[in-house]
């Protein structure tokens, strides 16, 4: 007859038990794959990114599922800085990294990082790069120097480059991830929603411009002006310098073959320089690209604010 076993033997055999689960538990590894006890689920993805827009993008997408990181400070515009070696550090161990593509953020061809962890979010159309005419260097606030070559890297100012962009996103994600496989998609299909209407949105206060000669105070808009047919060009200015005598000549000199009574910036220019291009006929509206983080908002909201000041420049 078989005997039943004590009480103490039981509590022992639990305890064991309890002892191996508690070990399992807390072998996570931080990588896709490793299963938390907390969230029942991989762990977030640790995705890196060198610019703004990729940032809203993938937090759009990923939710919870992932934690996005970019670490260029407030104040410098992510295309022109270079992160410190802790911060490259930082890059190479994330699980993924999302490239504007486009030549954009130069440093990223000087620093060793793992290819297969690198998603260029714009390889798909890598054929509709546009090409930036000639080569220019000039100053940049506190980043100092730094030329215009290769190719226009503003991508994401053309909505339907940047819901190509959210795609790659979002591949790259279930990829890594194939449990979010659900989240991620859903994710991607409410901002696909939103692009779409911005674009639509986009074209009907762009439509008003269509032929009118424009001019840009920086060579960003290229994206823009194709996606909407504007007729624009552009010089180099910088919101927060004063223009020197010799770019009020060029400028005067650009008016005259190209009689345009707009002039689109980046972000508000100094009241002097205003105040001096509103002698010349030439009206000012701040279209900001969004490369950085906002201080009020976020992507969408600043875009919303762009096409508000398309639509009230009055033009029938």
């Amino acid at each position: 007859m078989r005997s039943k076993p004590s009480l103490s033997l039981w509590l022992s055999a639990t305890a064991l038990l309890l002892v191996v689960a508690c070990s399992d538990s807390g072998t996570d590894s931080g990588v896709p794959g490793s299963v938390p006890a907390a969230l029942g689920r991989e762990a977030p993805l640790s995705v890196y990114v060198v610019n703004y827009p990729l940032e809203y993008f993938a937090e759009r997408i990923g939710g919870d599922r992932v934690e996005v990181v970019l670490p260029s400070p407030a104040g410098i515009d992510p295309a022109d800085w270079s992160p410190e070696v802790e911060t490259i550090s930082a890059y190479q161990k994330a699980d993924l990294i999302l490239l504007n593509g486009a030549g954009y953020a130069a440093w990223v061809e000087r620093a060793t990082l793992p290819q297969t962890r690198i998603v260029d979010t714009s390889s798909a159309f890598r054929d509709q790069l546009l090409e930036l005419q000639g080569t220019t260097t000039h100053s940049h606030g506190p980043a100092g120097e730094h030329s215009h070559r290769g190719f226009a890297a503003t991508t994401w100012l053309d909505p339907s480059l940047a819901i190509a962009q959210a795609s790659a996103i979002a591949e790259a994600f279930v990829d890594a991830s194939p449990s979010g496989q659900a989240a991620f998609e859903a994710g991607l299909a409410s901002l696909v929603a939103d692009l779409r209407n911005l674009d639509g949105e986009l074209d009907a206060a762009a439509a008003r411009l269509h032929a009118r000669p424009l001019v840009f105070s920086h060579p960003v808009y290229q994206y823009l002006a194709s996606r909407y047919g504007l007729d624009a060009r552009s010089v180099h200015w910088e919101p927060g310098d004063s223009p020197t005598e010799e770019q009020w000549d060029e400028l005067e000199a650009l008016l005259g073959e190209h009689p345009s009574t707009v002039m689109i910036w980046e972000s508000e220019p100094l009241a002097a320089t205003r105040a001096r291009l509103e002698t010349l006929g030439l009206r000012v509206i701040v279209y900001d690209p969004c490369g950085s983080r906002p201080d009020d908002g976020d992507f969408l909201d600043v875009m919303g604010r762009n096409m508000k000041a398309l639509r009230e420049l009055g033009f029938r």
